[in-house]
């Protein structure tokens, strides 16, 4: 098959949806087809190949909602309606890869799917009109790809009546979290083997619970603990600059002295973060916005259990696999998700006092073993998209 999948940010841009479409495009190359990767252009790009993924760029920014900047935008929509693909795949609403696919859609020749992604903005006021068009558009798709089978995107699909509806999960590479970890991150920060190491994985980006869960470590009576927070080094934006500042004063601070208490922020590889998920002894993650968290699965394939609030599909994810246990949360009219701090704290304690991390984790590390693989979760891509063209 000739496979197109279109998605805001790619490789080398790290994030969710990049690592996605970065898994399942080179894993689809791998089976023996030719994949495209229709993205923004990104300054620090090497190359417009890479693991046998091809890679157009554009110089595109922006959405519907809120107007496009670039150059690049008719060409894009002339690429979109003049290339041969037999799949074009979008990869999330709500960003431009995708709104300006919509207004081509009639043109492109290809089968066509969509994956929303949860579309995080439907509560949202000025999303109104975008979602008022929506049924028609969706409506327009072979086949929607939905993370869940129970949350904000795939209800708004039954609600109106839109029925070309296919559940893929997301998972974690047997590849990378099968091998041998790299030399101990326990010794290269200095952590004792004994001391309760406490980890989250997520970006600087003010809603991945950063915040929240300095608040849970520090309120929790624990001795010899860690919180370990690993993510991309965004200068001052989003949380970063306070995430470093309490880290820096975590040496200090009597409440951590006490309790022999530290917090380590980092930016780290993916094998020292790999690394890092093995040798863990709960993922700490009170997120506020997500539709189906990679790292959820990613502690999964490490057998490390995990907390998270009820964000995106992460109960159903725990129904899924027994891998962790929800901190309880509540939640806005927008659908922001919070964690109750006391409540996590005590939670957290209980986990400190009793920890269940073989029983938990041994549950979470078969159900990925068995589901949600990005070997199987390729395949279940392939089998769709050669559903799709028998149509």
């Amino acid at each position: 098959m000739k496979i197109l999948h279109t998605v805001e940010f790619y490789y080398p841009s790290v994030g969710g949806a990049q690592e996605v479409v970065k898994q399942i495009s080179e894993r689809l190359a791998k089976l023996g087809h030719d994949v495209t990767v229709a993205t923004s252009k990104l300054p620090d790009r090497k190359s417009l190949l890479y693991n046998g993924v091809k890679i157009v760029e554009f110089d595109i920014a922006g959405k519907e909602v809120l107007g496009y900047l670039g150059k690049d935008i008719r060409r894009y929509k002339n690429f979109l309606k003049d290339s041969d693909f037999d799949i074009v795949m979008n990869y999330a609403a709500q960003q431009w890869a995708t709104d300006l696919t919509f207004e081509v859609l009639d043109d492109v020749r290809a089968r066509k799917v969509l994956a929303p992604c949860g579309f995080s903005g439907l509560f949202d006021p000025i999303y109104k009109n975008y979602f008022k068009k929506m049924p028609k558009i969706m409506s327009s798709y072979d086949a929607i790809v939905y993370l869940s089978d129970n949350y904000r995107d795939v209800d708004f699909a039954r609600k109106h009546k839109i029925n070309n509806n296919f559940l893929i999960p997301n998972g974690a590479g047997a590849d990378e979290f099968s091998k041998a970890i790299n030399p101990s991150i326990r010794k290269k920060f200095g952590i004792a083997d004994g001391a309760f190491l406490a980890l989250l994985v997520g970006s600087h980006t003010g809603a991945k619970g950063h915040i929240e869960a300095i608040e849970i470590f520090e309120k929790a009576k624990i001795q010899n603990a860690v919180l370990l927070i690993i993510a991309n080094d965004f200068g001052d934006d989003g949380c970063s600059k306070l995430c470093k500042r309490k880290s820096k004063l975590s040496k200090v601070l009597p409440r951590y002295v006490k309790f022999r208490k530290r917090l380590i922020v980092k930016s780290m590889t993916r094998e020292d973060t790999i690394t890092a998920y093995k040798e863990a002894d709960i993922f700490l993650f009170p997120s506020n916005i997500e539709a189906s968290p990679l790292v959820l699965f990613e502690a999964m394939a490490s057998g490390l259990p995990f907390l998270t609030t009820d964000v995106g599909n992460s109960k159903e994810i725990i129904n899924w696999s027994g891998g962790g246990a929800l901190l309880p949360t509540t939640k806005d009219g927008s659908g922001i998700s919070r964690a109750d701090i006391e409540g996590s704290v005590s939670l957290l304690e209980n986990w400190y006092a009793k920890p269940k991390k073989a029983s938990l984790g041994v549950s979470g590390h078969k159900a990925w073993q068995s589901k949600f693989t990005w070997e199987k979760i390729a395949q279940d891509y392939e089998k769709l998209y050669q559903g799709v063209l028998k149509k």
